[in-house]
């Protein structure tokens, strides 16, 4: 293992900070090790990186409310949600 330093400008900082946290890293340096990680690895099978504690968690939340009888959301539901998140 290696360690790398290096500096982001305050709006990147707080964009990985927040990426971070909604992923479930305890640390900006842990998501920032992550990312660049599964940039530079070749074509793996193996998908476990991004099953973090954090998305585990909401995906459990996720099917405890369905099964609870929550709303669920259809696919045309879902495409918008994602256009509208995509372009702005």
């Amino acid at each position: 293992m290696h360690q790398v330093q290096l500096e982001l400008n305050d709006k990147l900082y707080d964009e990985a900070k927040r990426r971070a946290a909604e992923a479930g890293y305890e640390t900006v340096g842990e998501y920032i090790a992550d990312v660049v990680s599964d940039d530079l690895a070749e074509y793996t099978e193996n998908l476990d990186h991004l099953f973090t504690p954090g998305r585990v968690d909401h995906i459990d939340g996720v099917i405890a409310n369905v099964k609870a009888g929550g709303k669920t959301h259809t696919a045309a539901e879902v495409r918008e949600r994602f256009r509208k998140r995509f372009e702005g």
